[in-house]
């Protein structure tokens, strides 16, 4: 388990929704620094708040961010993006994209940090996935989270040897502006922001942020066709 109080913390895509969440939850448990990134520069008032602009798509702009956070001992690997792009029809540049963001990017900063989380005594590495990594339907979008929850638990298996709590979170849908026009019920970013913390503070090694989540890991082990969205969603 790892203590939000004193801690120096990184937030990908920490200027809006979950991120911005994510950046007060941390600093409202005692952390004394937090980099905050966004695909743009951006201004942060706050002392404690270090506003970086990043794009996990970039080898070279990971990279520069895990120098300048050379302190950090958690990381928040939040940045994600979501297009409703169908697999078999959708635009294969959208599908990339998407995994580009939310799969290899995600490796891109657990690569880029592990060292620095190793050498500042092993910390935790917090993977944002989705209930729709279990859930087919959303196309591209479930596809690259269901590559990113895979690539999370192989990151647990590698970086157990050098102390790193590496977190894995499910949550359904969260009123953010990516999901703004899908009708369904919604949970506020705080709500499960405070849920990723609580889990951080108490060693959990995956987060099942809602209610939602619940119910679809339970699913899990039922007939494969009854996982579809939005059936569980």
């Amino acid at each position: 388990m790892v203590a939000l109080k004193d801690a120096v913390v990184v937030v990908t895509g920490g200027r809006r929704g979950l991120g911005a969440a994510l950046v007060d939850g941390a600093l409202a448990r005692g952390a004394t620094k937090v980099y905050a990134t966004g695909r743009e520069p951006f201004i942060d008032a706050r002392p404690e708040v270090v506003p970086v602009a990043l794009e996990v798509r970039s080898d070279d702009s990971v990279a520069a961010l895990a120098e300048l956070a050379d302190d950090a001992t958690i990381v928040f690997n939040n940045a994600g993006v979501m297009t409703p792009t169908p697999l078999v029809t959708g635009a294969p540049r959208e599908i990339e994209a998407m995994f580009d963001v939310n799969a290899f990017g995600l490796l891109r900063v657990a690569r880029a940090f592990a060292p620095v989380l190793a050498a500042n005594g092993g910390g935790a590495l917090v993977d944002m996935h989705s209930v729709l990594s279990w859930l087919a339907g959303s196309g591209g979008y479930g596809a690259s989270k269901a590559a990113a929850w895979s690539i999370t638990n192989s990151l647990r298996a590698e970086l157990a040897a050098q102390g790193t709590q590496v977190v894995g979170v499910h949550a359904g849908f969260i009123d953010t502006e990516m999901v703004t026009e899908i009708p369904l019920p919604k949970a506020t970013p705080a709500a499960i922001a405070g849920a990723i913390l609580d889990g951080v503070e108490s060693g959990a090694v995956e987060v099942l942020a809602d209610a939602v989540s619940e119910t679809t890991k339970a699913a899990l082990s039922g007939p494969v066709e009854n996982l579809a969205f939005p059936a569980h969603a």
